[in-house]
């Protein structure tokens, strides 16, 4: 018997996705981007700045800072400060890598874009989320960036989105809530270009581990789930 997703998915179904673009009005991008019932307010700021080991090198740069509400889960978490917690540095830190490999440093020029990733509810794939999420929330800041003269054209190169992928009772499904990442034999997130490259593949057996078959199983449900998120992220941004 195949295995029954909680939510009456099938395997290779994403869950319900919906980004608000320009939530707003004071961030220079910003998108709310809801997976199921995970909700992340995602947004970008700029700065005609760039940290100072970058100074006068005529190239820009991309980070990312991430946190969770205290009651963005089932019981409430302490707030991070100061110090974060090795897994919120982790996350930031991928969500970071996955938004500057898709954008020209020297077309962004000295200036920083930060994004900042929070957390309002949590229903597994924060990271995955946040980063779909952030894309918009940095595509919009750089569009804002061309329309008042700071830019002769946008610095970013290709989309990117998240998924996550796994193995549960011994079956690949796409896109994992909570009580399926929590209980799954295999967990995986997939970061993608629109253009079908990879920035990063995290992946671990928590009990049986996977064969390749298996592995190339869950990455082409990840390859579905991720051009859904595209022609979310473009129906968004009116590309």
């Amino acid at each position: 018997m195949s295995y029954e997703r909680i939510d009456n998915r099938q395997l290779d179904e994403i869950r319900k996705t919906k980004i608000t673009p320009n939530i707003s009005p004071y961030a220079e991008g910003s998108a709310l981007i809801e997976v199921g019932g995970t909700k992340i307010l995602c947004m970008a700021t700029v700065e005609e700045k760039v940290p100072h080991w970058m100074r006068n090198s005529g190239k820009g740069w991309v980070t990312a800072e991430y946190a969770m509400l205290p009651r963005a889960t089932h019981t409430r978490i302490r707030r991070e400060r100061p110090n974060p917690s090795g897994r919120t540095m982790e996350i930031q830190r991928l969500i970071g890598r996955s938004l500057r490999a898709i954008v020209d440093m020297k077309k962004l020029g000295e200036r920083q874009i930060f994004v900042d990733c929070d957390v309002i509810q949590a229903d597994g794939g924060t990271r995955c989320a946040s980063i779909t999420g952030a894309y918009v929330a940095l595509n919009l800041a750089c569009k804002k960036l061309v329309r008042t003269g700071k830019l002769g054209a946008s610095p970013i190169l290709s989309e990117v989105a998240a998924i996550s992928v796994g193995i549960v009772e011994g079956t690949p499904i796409l896109d994992l809530k909570y009580e399926e990442d929590s209980t799954a034999d295999v967990d995986m997130n997939i970061v993608s270009t629109g253009t079908g490259k990879f920035i990063e593949i995290q992946g671990t057996a928590e009990q049986e581990p996977f064969s390749r078959e298996e592995m190339d199983e869950m990455l082409g449900l990840a390859e579905k789930g991720v051009n859904e998120l595209f022609t979310i992220q473009r129906q968004v941004l009116n590309i």
